[in-house]
């Protein structure tokens, strides 16, 4: 089974995760924070990940330490759920709609972290959520995971649209690249290692 349980806890944030690689799209979120509740449910849907995800952290202070602890968390459960990544397609793109934004994602789960984030998106707030912690989520998370993640804003004004297409493509991206691969059983790698 592609699964994996995380916990952390630090002196700001106490979070936990449970991930099945091989779900439906099924997710039970709570951070406290509802636009990133949202986001993270529409992540896992489009990933076909089964994500339950619990934080608690310093809000009264500002959200920064729980979004970006939750990127790491996740990470981490990404990266111990799939294992030595034999049998993956490893690569995965998506060009993500949501209305006037339009949001270009191409990731590769390459063991090599990095993020290239070309999301001009005005500042300020989504709901409870800054839009420059986007960000920093989908750093922690490619950091964690080993995960080169590609996120580029081609088209859009509106901040909720903006980020909810980056989220979904990346989702979908990713559930691409987590796919099965029904022709090659090793890893997909010329070096026979990621």
């Amino acid at each position: 089974m592609r699964e994996a349980c995380i916990e952390r806890k630090t002196k700001e944030t106490e979070i936990r995760v449970r991930l099945n690689l091989d779900g439906t799209g099924e997710a039970q979120v709570k951070t406290g924070i509802g636009f990133f509740d949202h986001m993270l449910t529409a992540f896992a849907r489009f990933a076909y990940l089964d994500l339950i995800l619990e934080a608690s952290g310093d809000l009264e202070v500002d959200a920064h330490h729980t979004i970006e602890d939750c990127g790491i968390v996740l990470g981490q459960a990404l990266r111990e759920a799939c294992g030595d990544k034999a049998g993956i397609e490893r690569l995965g793109e998506a060009l993500l709609p949501m209305d006037e934004a339009l949001v270009q994602v191409a990731l590769d789960l390459s063991n090599r972290p990095y993020l290239v984030w070309d999301v001009g998106c005005s500042d300020g707030m989504v709901g409870e959520f800054p839009v420059e912690m986007a960000e920093e989520f989908f750093r922690a998370l490619a950091v964690q995971s080993g995960l080169t993640l590609h996120v580029r804003k081609l088209s859009g004004k509106n901040r909720h649209h903006i980020l909810e297409a980056a989220f979904k493509g990346a989702g979908r991206a990713l559930g691409l690249a987590l796919r099965q691969n029904t022709r090659y059983r090793g890893i997909l790698s010329t070096k026979g290692v990621l």
